[in-house]
């Protein structure tokens, strides 16, 4: 059975043999040439048309169908923003309302604070040292007067 080298060989014969050697000849001599642009011998002739006189024909329908296309199209992005607004609403006093809770959060941590420092300035160690350094001193006990509801003329302004 013969290869397609043998078969090629019978049928150009010796020819095939001298181009060959003429196509190695020619090659070495044109070392650096470009290989052909695929379809290059194909010319495109381009043509200017001016349809700058040309008015288009108004089409009845064509009015009709862009306003049921814009119509139906505003109607289903009111539809999705139905659709969505819910969750997001949800989403959003998700939100605030973790906010809220730090904000109870931090109300109550300071509110705490606050309590500690009253309790330190209103302790009677330190009511007695304020006292001392003001020179403040307690009462005779004959000097303190107490007031009875019952008694309508001291330290009242009644009318009479």
């Amino acid at each position: 059975m013969a290869s397609l080298a043998t078969v090629y060989n019978r049928i150009l014969g010796p020819k095939a043999v001298s181009a060959g050697v003429d196509h190695l000849a020619a090659s070495a001599d044109d070392e650096f040439v470009l290989r052909a642009i695929p379809n290059e011998e194909i010319y495109f002739f381009v043509k200017e048309i001016d349809n700058g006189r040309v008015v288009r024909q108004a089409d009845p329908k064509a009015r009709g169908t862009a306003w049921r296309l814009i119509l139906s199209g505003g109607l289903a992005v009111l539809l999705l923003i139905g659709v969505l607004l819910p969750s997001a609403a949800g989403r959003i006093a998700g939100y605030q309302l973790e906010a809220l809770r730090q904000e109870q959060e931090r109300l109550l941590t300071e509110k705490n604070a606050l309590e500690i420092d009253e309790a330190r300035l209103l302790s009677p160690e330190r009511l007695d040292e304020i006292a001392q350094k003001l020179s403040l001193v307690d009462p005779a006990p004959q000097r303190v007067i107490y007031l009875d509801s019952k008694q309508r003329g001291l330290a009242m302004n009644v009318k009479k």
